[in-house]
């Protein structure tokens, strides 16, 4: 039956008063402006906390990792692997603005897994004196652990005299000989082997080109070429400047043996491994540190040994030839290391301006 109009007077009176009884009229609707506005600051907090604590997303910008990684190669790259570091600065997310102050003490959350050797590991370059969060990342593999010796013999990395092989994707520089003066390396045949970089030797029938072992045993079956070795860096005066430590006898392929700094290891400090040693302690240790005559002072006292207060990494780039590693600015502290890289989730091959549709979500090697 219809409702007359008184009914419909009453029921809204009756809503009235309800409404009341709760506090009053309901506020003003929100603008769609506004919901747009709260909807964008959410997703940010939201991304900002994700990829400071779970994960995080960067960019290959050199070939020092080839062929593993090549440029172009986006990585997704896990801080929960090793446990996120928190951060140590306060800055704009997602850009290089940041405030100096105040600088937080390192820290981390626990994570479930420990760094291995072989891994690749993101980290801010240990190099320059800004704060640690705020350094350049780079991506590496780790050869050495904490406490480990280790070496090159011949190219070759040992980790307490264990040599370490290349795995199929890893290059390095190889010396070509060619059966006869007029013969000559094809190019296309090069390029199906992946070969970008070739090197004129002085020899007329000697050419060193960067290739994996692979394509190295394919250029050696070729019918014009005698002999395919590693080519061997022989001792040079600028890596006495170049390399870690300062004014060694080291050299790119023949380096070490140095033995890498472990939480609590404690060192007795000698004339040989002070050039080693002192630069770690001043530099991410937070010691002065100074040395008159026989004498070596720690934070102003004279000392004889050293404990260390975190684990050191040495770490290489799989293009052998074509990467500043630890053997050019020495360690990797652990309160540097960001996060273990995953999977290649993008790559844009900039020569082809295309995607590599082949190498998205690879797993990383």
């Amino acid at each position: 039956m219809p409702r007359s109009s008184s009914d419909r007077a009453n029921r809204r009176k009756r809503a009235a008063e309800r409404k009341k009884r709760r506090g009053g009229e309901e506020g003003p609707t929100k603008s769609a402006t506004r919901e747009w506005l709260e909807a964008i600051v959410f997703a940010v907090v939201i991304v900002v906390i994700i990829r400071s604590l779970f994960f995080d997303l960067f960019r290959i910008p050199t070939p020092s990792m080839e062929r593993n990684l090549l440029v172009g190669d986006y990585l997704f790259v896990s801080k929960v692997h090793y446990g996120p570091r928190l951060p140590m600065t306060l800055g704009v997310p997602f850009t290089d603005i940041y405030l100096s102050n105040p600088e937080f003490p390192y820290a981390r959350i626990p994570g479930f897994t420990s760094i291995q050797r072989d891994d690749n590991i993101v980290f801010n370059w240990p190099e320059p004196d800004d704060p640690i969060d705020r350094k350049m990342h780079y991506i590496k593999r780790v050869i050495g652990l904490p406490g480990e010796e280790v070496s090159l013999v011949d190219k070759v990395a040992h980790a307490d005299s264990e040599p370490l092989g290349f795995n199929d994707e890893m290059q390095h520089l190889w010396r070509v000989t060619l059966a006869s003066e007029g013969a000559r390396l094809p190019g296309s045949r090069l390029r199906e082997l992946g070969i970008r970089e070739t090197h004129s030797l002085p020899g007329e029938t000697e050419v060193a080109v960067t290739a994996t072992r692979r394509a190295s045993d394919e250029i050696a079956s070729w019918t014009y070429v005698e002999n395919v070795e590693p080519y061997i860096s022989g001792p040079h005066p600028q890596y006495r400047q170049r390399l870690y430590p300062e004014g060694s006898d080291f050299t790119p392929d023949n380096y070490g043996p140095i033995t890498l700094p472990a939480e609590g290891m404690n060192v007795d400090l000698t004339d040989e491994n002070w050039s080693i040693y002192e630069p770690v302690i001043r530099r991410f240790e937070g010691r002065t540190t100074s040395r008159n005559d026989e004498q070596f002072e720690i934070d102003g006292e004279p000392v004889t040994s050293y404990t260390f207060e975190q684990d050191y990494y040495f770490v290489l780039g799989d293009n052998r030839d074509n990467s500043e590693d630890s053997r050019f600015w020495g360690f990797v502290p652990e309160d540097h290391i960001v996060g273990k890289a995953l999977f290649i989730y993008f790559s844009w091959d900039a020569d082809a301006t295309m995607p590599r549709f082949s190498r998205i979500f690879q797993p990383i090697r």
